[in-house]
C-alpha cells in the first residue's frame, strides 16, 4: 500500500547470525499511515468527543445508574479509538526515531488527538464533584456501572489535587509543548547518538552490549566511549532534567502534592509507607546482597577492585556463545509450558503473528518493552536482540508483560491497565520460570555457577539498582527545588547512590558520573523505577508459595493477571497468603537473592 513503511511488514523479516528475527506487522492497528481507516477513525473520534461533551457536560451528577453506565461505556469507546491511533503512530516512530516522516506523523497526531480530546477534560473534573452519597448509590445499583468502581475510586483519590476546569484544560492543551516535547527531544537525541569503539561507529544498544563481552579491553573501550559521548551531551541532558523536574514541581505545587513521589504512588494505587518499607528493606540489604556478591565476583575475575565495565562481565568460566532466535523462542516457551500449557499458548502468537520486533536497527528505540496498545487489538513487544543469555531473559520478561496484557484485556479499556507496582509481576515471574527451567536441566557445576551468577546479577539490577535509581530521583527532585542544577550537581547525586549501592569493591572511572544521562525512566516516568523492585520482591514471595505447593497456584495466578487494574494489591495477594504492607514481606523476597548468593559461595 502507498505510504506503507518497510518495517511494518512481516514479510520484511531478515535472516542474520541469530536466524530469522521477526519484525512488527502493524496492520492489525492500521494498514498504512495514509490509510482510509486511520483517517476515518480520526474523523469519528472528533465527532464522538464533541457529541459526548454536548450530551454529558454539566449533567453527570444527575444521571441515573443505567445512564451512568451508558456514559462510561461511551467514554471507554472514545478512549479505545484515541489509544489505537496513538499506539500506531508511537510504534512506527519507535521502529525508527530518526526517520523524519515517522517523527512528523507522531508529532502531528499527538497534537491532533490532544485538540480532539480537549472537550473531554470536563469528565474527570466533574465526576470528582459528584457528592459521595450520589456516587455510592449510582455505583451500588444493579443496573449501574458497579464493575467500573475501582477506576473511579482511583480517580476520586485525585480530588484533593484537582485544579479548576479552566486550568486543567490549559494543562491538557499545553502538554504537547511541555513534558511530551522534552520526552521526544530525549528519545531522538539518544537514538541518534553514535559511539566510536576502536574506529567503529556504533549506536547505544550495541555499545552498551559490549559491556557484557568476555574481552575486558573491549568492555573498557566501550565504557570510555559511552562516557565520552555522554559527557559531550551532558549539558543537553541536564537541561532536559532541570526543565522536567521544575515543570513537575510547579504542577505538584498547584495540585498540593505533599512530595514529588506522591503522584506516582497515587497512580500506582500504593500507599507511600509500603514503598518506604520496600526502599528501606533494600537499602538495609545492600551489604548482604550487592556488596557481598560483587566482592565474590572480583575474586572470580582475579581483581582487587572492580571497574564499572566489570559489573555485568561474564564469568571467566563462561563459554561465550551466541543464542539463535529459534533456541531463545523454544527456551522461553518450554519454560512457560512447564508451568502451564496455557501460559505458552498465550505467548505463542507473539512469535507467529508479527507481534515482536526483535532486531537491532539504526534509529530504533533502545531497550525493550511490551506495549499493550488497546484491549480490542493485542500487545506488541520490542526487543534489541543480540543473542546474549540476558537477551533470552529479556524475551521471557517482555513476553510475561504481553501475556499479562492479553489476559487483562478482557476487563475492557478502563480496567485493564495494571498499576505499575503489579505491572512487573508476570514479567519477572516469566524470567524466574525460564531461569528455574534452565537450572533444573544443568548438571555441570561451572554452568550452574554461570546461571546462578547471571540470575543474581539480574536480581541485583532489578532490585538494588532500581532502588538506587529511585533514591537518585528523590535527591534530584529535592535538589532541583532549591534551584537550577549544573551537570556537576547531577553527576554528584548520581555518584552518591552508586557508591552506596554497589559497594566498596568498586572503583569508578572518570566519566561514569554522567551515566545517569541515558536512563529513559527518569524522563518518561518519574519515580517509575521502584515498580521493578516491587515486582521482583512480589514475585520472589509468589514463587516461594508456588514451590511450597500452594493448592491451585496456577489458577490463582491466572486470576490475578486477568484482574488487570480491577483490584488493589491487598486483594490480589490475599489468595496467596501474602501482604505487601507487612515489612517482613520484603525481607522474604530479598532472602531469595541471599539464598542464591549462599549457593554460589557453596560452589566455590
Amino acid at each position: 500500500m502507498a505510504g506503507q513503511a518497510t518495517f511494518d511488514s512481516k514479510d520484511a523479516v531478515k535472516g542474520n547470525e541469530f536466524g530469522q528475527l521477526p519484525e512488527w506487522d502493524l496492520s492489525d492497528l492500521y494498514p498504512a499511515p495514509d490509510s482510509p481507516e486511520l483517517k476515518a477513525d480520526i474523523e469519528r473520534l472528533t465527532s464522538e468527543a464533541q457529541e459526548f461533551a454536548a450530551r454529558y457536560q454539566g449533567k453527570l451528577a444527575d444521571l441515573s445508574a443505567s445512564e451512568m453506565l451508558t456514559c462510561i461505556q461511551a467514554y471507554e469507546r472514545i478512549d479505545i479509538t484515541a489509544g489505537r491511533i496513538m499506539s500506531y503512530a508511537g510504534l512506527r516512530y519507535y521502529q525508527n526515531t530518526t526517520d523524519a516522516e515517522r517523527a512528523k506523523l507522531m508529532g502531528d497526531l499527538q497534537g491532533r488527538i490532544t485538540d480532539i480530546t480537549t472537550p473531554l477534560v470536563f469528565f474527570s473534573l466533574e465526576f470528582n464533584r459528584i457528592p459521595d452519597e450520589t456516587y455510592e448509590a449510582v455505583f451500588a445499583a444493579a443496573d449501574g456501572p458497579a464493575r467500573y468502581k475501582p477506576v473511579f475510586d482511583r480517580m476520586r483519590a485525585m480530588r484533593p489535587h484537582q485544579l479548576s476546569d479552566e486550568l486543567e484544560q490549559f494543562l491538557h492543551d499545553n502538554s504537547v509543548v511541555g513534558a511530551a516535547a522534552w520526552n521526544r527531544l530525549f528519545d531522538e537525541t539518544t537514538a541518534a547518538l553514535e559511539f566510536d569503539v576502536d574506529g567503529e561507529r556504533l549506536g547505544m544498544e550495541s555499545t552498551l552490549n559490549l559491556l557484557t563481552e568476555h574481552d575486558r579491553s573491549k568492555r573498557e573501550t566501550a565504557a570510555h566511549a559511552l562516557a565520552k559521548v555522554f559527557g559531550d551531551n551532558v549539558k543537553l541532558f541536564a537541561r532536559i532534567h532541570n526543565t522536567l523536574a521544575k515543570e513537575k514541581a510547579i504542577e505538584d505545587k498547584w495540585r498540593k502534592m505533599p512530595t514529588p513521589q506522591y503522584g506516582r504512588h497515587l497512580s500506582n494505587h500504593v500507599e507511600p509507607e509500603v514503598v518506604e518499607a520496600l526502599r528501606n528493606a533494600v537499602t538495609r540489604a545492600y551489604p548482604r546482597l550487592s556488596h557481598r556478591y560483587y566482592a565474590l565476583k572480583a575474586r572470580w575475575l582475579g581483581l582487587d577492585k572492580l571497574q564499572v565495565w566489570d559489573r555485568n562481565a561474564p564469568l571467566p568460566t563462561e563459554a561465550p556463545r551466541t543464542i539463535g532466535w529459534d533456541e531463545a523462542r523454544s527456551t522461553v516457551l518450554d519454560a512457560y509450558a512447564g508451568f502451564s500449557p496455557r501460559l505458552a499458548e498465550l505467548a505463542e502468537p507473539f512469535f507467529d503473528k508479527g507481534w515482536i520486533d526483535a532486531g537491532v536497527k539504526p534509529g530504533k528505540a533502545p531497550g525493550a518493552f511490551a506495549h499493550p496498545t488497546v484491549t480490542t487489538v493485542h500487545p506488541y513487544v520490542l526487543l534489541n536482540y543480540l543473542g546474549k543469555p540476558r537477551d533470552v531473559m529479556t524475551l521471557a520478561h517482555e513476553l510475561g508483560h504481553g501475556v499479562h496484557q492479553r489476559l487483562a484485556a478482557d476487563q475492557g479499556e478502563l480496567l485493564a491497565s495494571t498499576p505499575l507496582t503489579l505491572a512487573e509481576t508476570a514479567s519477572v515471574f516469566g524470567e524466574m520460570l525460564t531461569f528455574r527451567a534452565l537450572l533444573a536441566k544443568t548438571t555441570d557445576p561451572a554452568q550452574k555457577k554461570t546461571l546462578l551468577a547471571g540470575k543474581v546479577e539480574d536480581m541485583i539490577n532489578t532490585v538494588v539498582r532500581q532502588i538506587a535509581f529511585y533514591d537518585f530521583e528523590c535527591k534530584l527532585h529535592a535538589a532541583r527545588a532549591e534551584g537550577e542544577l549544573t551537570p556537576d550537581d547531577i553527576n554528584a547525586l548520581w555518584m552518591s547512590v552508586q557508591a552506596e549501592s554497589l559497594g566498596p569493591v568498586f572503583e569508578f572511572m572518570p566519566g561514569y558520573e554522567t551515566f545517569w544521562t541515558y536512563v529513559p525512566h527518569f524522563v518518561h516516568s518519574p519515580f517509575y523505577v521502584y515498580a521493578y523492585a516491587f515486582g521482583d520482591g512480589l514475585v520472589n514471595a509468589l514463587y516461594a508459595a508456588y514451590e511450597d505447593g500452594l493448592p491451585d497456584f496456577q489458577g490463582k495466578y491466572f486470576d490475578m493477571l486477568a484482574a488487570g487494574g480491577s483490584k488493589h494489591h491487598k486483594e490480589l495477594l490475599a489468595p496467596f497468603g501474602l501482604d505487601a504492607s507487612d515489612p517482613a514481606f520484603w525481607d522474604k523476597g530479598l532472602s531469595m537473592i541471599e539464598g542464591f548468593i549462599d549457593e554460589l559461595e557453596a560452589l566455590e
